[in-house]
């Protein structure tokens, strides 16, 4: 199967220096003190999602995609609100396919990963809302989105919700907080020239602390350069509700590779690190699908069960057609998020792209 070439090169301009531009960002630094980013597991307003268009780099894999995309939103719709973007153009078509529990609402957008696009929400000083617009650029200039380097700040204009101007690039699908004070990212994904020239990792890590209300910054070395992303923090460890950290964990088929000494590494990682409660947190390993059995399969595919979504009352969970596997990260993420419906949803063509349900979904906390 041709992979579609998902995300031409796109500017990533000078950034201004990060003492002057964290002493713009947001109403001051007592504020920003206390900030706060919830975790996924907190109740949800709404869940964001957007409409890739039929002249996106989809391209004749536009259908298809659209296609997981309307399915996604269909499940989530089931237990939450769900605001779905799409250009002026395609809202009757995004609304045929998604039906009436989904509000389509007209945005301009240039493809389907709002986590990366769109605002990261967080919880600002009495706990009102506000959303962070952390300057999207096509991953490090690897792709031109001119229409979706605006929808952050058009997002938060609809809802009329305050936006902070980061001091950094970054995307949301970077990012994976606790909601207790910890945070993991990937050095591959932020600690680079193609979002943050110049900026050394104690620079980026004061912001993020500033920006999401963060004590504590668990860094993994990531993989640089072999995906779109730099290798997102949501494609390879993700907190469960207790503390618990879910780890992707390369088929063997596969062999020794860039993607297993990453593992490898961030496992070491998490066996001495100490969480914002200075506990140690338990590692449980979510094993990706055998390649053999999930037929012809592109070299971006992204088969890691670890990009779900948690909604209210369930989690919205991958499912490529290894059974065994699809069975085994079903059963590994419902004993981890009990009185929660685990729902596994087929998004084949969003994978082949490089991203998953998370990467297609961003969460309004619920105040």
């Amino acid at each position: 199967m041709d992979t579609p070439k998902r995300r031409t090169l796109l500017r990533s301009g000078a950034a201004a220096a990060l003492a002057a531009a964290v002493a713009a960002c947001g109403p001051g630094r007592e504020n920003a003190a206390a900030r706060r980013m919830p975790s996924e597991a907190q109740r949800h307003a709404r869940t964001f999602m957007a409409w890739p268009p039929a002249d996106s780099q989809w391209a004749d894999w536009a259908e298809e995609a659209q296609g997981d995309i309307a399915r996604v939103a269909r499940v989530i719709a089931g237990f939450e609100p769900v605001v779905l973007l799409a250009a002026p153009e395609e809202v009757k078509r995004a609304r045929r396919a998604c039906g009436s529990g989904v509000e389509v609402v007209p945005v301009a957008v240039d493809d389907l990963w709002v986590r990366d696009t769109g605002p990261t929400l967080v919880m600002g000083p009495g706990g009102s809302l506000e959303g962070i617009d952390f300057h999207f650029n096509g991953w490090g200039g690897k792709q031109e989105h001119r229409r979706d380097e605006k929808v952050a700040r058009t997002v938060l204009a609809r809802e009329g919700l305050p936006r902070l101007d980061a001091p950094i690039t970054a995307e949301g699908g970077s990012l994976e907080v606790d909601g207790h004070g910890t945070l993991m990212v990937t050095e591959s994904s932020l600690v680079n020239p193609n979002r943050n020239p110049g900026r050394s990792r104690d620079e980026i890590e004061k912001a993020l602390k500033e920006l999401l209300g963060v004590s504590v910054v668990i860094w993994f070395k990531g993989v640089r350069g072999q995906d779109i992303t730099d290798y997102h923090v949501d494609a390879l460890a993700r907190f469960a509700e207790d503390g618990t950290v879910l780890l992707s964990r390369p088929h063997p088929a596969n062999g020794p590779d860039v993607w297993s000494r990453a593992y490898d590494q961030a496992r070491g990682v998490l066996k001495t690190a100490a969480n914002a409660r200075g506990r140690t947190p338990e590692i449980i390993d979510l094993p990706e699908p055998d390649p053999s059995a999930l037929g012809r399969r592109g070299p971006d595919f992204l088969g890691s069960y670890a990009n779900f979504y948690v909604v209210n009352d369930a989690v919205i969970v991958p499912r490529f057609g290894d059974r065994k596997a699809d069975r085994n990260a079903v059963s590994i993420i419902g004993d981890l998020h009990p009185g929660r419906k685990v729902v596994p949803v087929e998004i084949n063509t969003v994978a082949e792209g490089g991203g998953g349900i998370h990467c297609a979904t961003q969460q309004q906390p619920d105040v």
